[in-house]
């Protein structure tokens, strides 16, 4: 029987499935609606898109290089436990080897591409869903790629709750990419460097700290040269290069680098649910409300 477009959207509006599960419910099942809802159910994927409305703030980063590219990929769960579940983890590193060999150039291209025949990455994951019993979701990936007078480095905290990926040229010593990158996952700046930071940025900061020091009743005439002092320690937060480096406070990154000979091109550093706003849930809350009922 043949598959219509019509017949995909039906079974989606009632399963909430995605459009490739539904397709194939719909082949398997000779076209027939009802045994393409029990197929999608009895696979779980029904199931999955019923955790839509879940927050999945836990989880883990992941990075991995193959030659001169590599990725930072983080894949969100429910729960920290379901982090440190062993089939999560191993999602995480496939999902990870087969971005850094596809290159998707998104998230939700991502979840289109076939990892398998009839299979798609969503597909994929909701099958994990299925399996370990909580929302799963891609968060966000970066390829970055370089040049053989390149080395990256990767480095993983506490087993991937931040991750980071960076980008050195000028060197093949990995042991100094991996340093750099722990420096940025334990300072977290914004910028490799000044020239970075966007002169909207710069003078926002600038006005906030002029009335600061007005507000605190510093005289007009050094309010000035108080705002650039204090600019400079902004940028110290924010800029990789004007940090103290982690390994030797007595010296700036800059000047770490400028020893090696060595330049930072880039980093990536994903937090795991940073800028996710988690649910906090009221067990007392919770039990009045069902004796209210």
């Amino acid at each position: 029987m043949a598959i219509t477009a019509g017949m995909v959207k039906e079974l989606r509006e009632q399963t909430g499935a995605g459009m490739m599960d539904c397709k194939k419910a719909l082949s398997e099942t000779d076209g027939s609606m009802e045994e393409a809802v029990n197929y999608l159910r009895e696979k779980g994927i029904s199931k999955a898109q019923k955790k839509a409305d879940r927050v999945a703030a836990e989880g883990l980063t992941y990075v991995t290089s193959s030659g001169n590219k590599a990725v930072i990929v983080e894949i969100n769960a429910e729960t920290d436990f379901v982090a440190k579940n062993e089939n999560f983890q191993n999602m995480v590193k496939s999902t990870a080897d087969f971005l850094l060999e596809n290159e998707p150039a998104d998230v939700e291209s991502a979840l289109s591409s076939e990892v398998e025949e009839g299979t798609t990455l969503e597909g994929y994951i909701n099958d994990q869903i299925a399996k370990i019993g909580e929302k799963i979701s891609l968060r966000r990936f970066q390829v970055i790629h370089k040049d053989d007078n390149a080395v990256f480095g990767e480095y993983l905290h506490m087993g991937g709750s931040i991750g980071v990926l960076l980008l050195a040229e000028g060197t093949n010593d990995h042991a100094v990419a991996k340093d750099l990158a722990m420096h940025v996952a334990a300072v977290s700046p914004s910028y490799v460097s000044r020239d970075e930071v966007s002169s909207e940025e710069i003078e926002q900061e600038r006005e906030v700290l002029k009335q600061q020091a007005l507000n605190e009743g510093k005289p007009e005439n050094i309010v000035e040269k108080m705002v650039e002092g204090r600019l400079n320690k902004y940028f110290e937060q924010i800029c990789l290069l004007d940090q103290e480096y982690v390994k030797d406070t007595e010296q700036k990154v800059a000047q770490f680098l400028k020893d090696q000979g060595v330049s930072v091109k880039t980093f990536v550093r994903y937090e795991v649910g940073e800028g996710i706003e988690k649910k906090e849930d009221n067990f007392a809350e919770e039990v009045m409300s069902q004796v209210k009922k």
